[in-house]
């Protein structure tokens, strides 16, 4: 059976997941682990469930969502995943970051990356990447059809959507991604988003009031 460990970190409250199941494999995505004390926190975790990490994922590359790369992929010895459109968005951080006030961050470069219909897999999980731009142009979400899980970056929030007007983001591109590729997912569906907490694709299709099909 699968398990999804919310962490909250960095002044963004933005999420990063830890995904395991009963192999001890796992995954990180999205590390938002900026200080010493969050690097602490991701890392006690995963050692003191004894799990070893296969694959470092990014939904997208914005700043709060990859402080913790270089980290991750040093303290793991593993693979960064992200979308080829997505590349330019992460080497701008370099840049963007001390306007954050994040003087500290180190870059970390993909080492593959990720398209539509790609199978990830790690113990017995499986979830397919879905391509949804419009918050970032080379933005993914990680479907687990068996679990009926999805981890939605800053796509979809509950009851509300993600930013459009950040650099290469696009309002009209946003809720065709999520019209055309999350709410055809199960109504059951359980949505992981980016910062906030859970919610599920049917509730979201019927109450959201930035991209509901139907309100009720």
């Amino acid at each position: 059976m699968i398990k999804i460990h919310t962490f909250v970190f960095n002044a963004f409250q933005e999420n990063t997941y830890v995904i395991s199941d009963h192999t001890k494999e796992c995954v990180v995505v999205d590390p938002g682990c900026y200080d010493e004390r969050e690097r602490k926190e991701l890392d006690d975790y995963i050692s003191n469930n004894q799990l070893s990490v296969g694959m470092l994922w990014n939904t997208h590359c914005h700043i709060d969502h990859v402080l913790g790369n270089d980290f991750v992929k040093r303290k793991y010895n593993v693979k960064l995943y992200v979308h080829p459109t997505e590349e330019f968005v992460l080497h701008a951080q370099k840049i963007l970051a001390s306007h954050y006030g994040f003087h500290l961050y180190q870059e970390a470069t993909p080492d593959a990356l990720l398209k539509e219909g790609d199978v990830m897999q790690f113990g017995e999980q499986k979830f397919s990447v879905l391509f949804v731009p419009g918050h970032s142009p080379g933005h993914v979400a990680f479907y687990n059809e068996k679990e009926r899980t999805v981890i939605a970056g800053d796509v979809l929030f509950k009851s509300s959507i993600g930013r459009a007007d950040l650099p290469g983001g696009n309002y009209n591109t946003l809720i065709n991604s999520i019209h055309q590729k999350l709410f055809t997912l199960p109504d059951d569906v359980t949505v992981y988003p980016g910062h906030g907490p859970e919610t599920t694709i049917g509730v979201e299709k019927r109450t959201n009031p930035f991209c509901a099909l139907t309100i009720r």
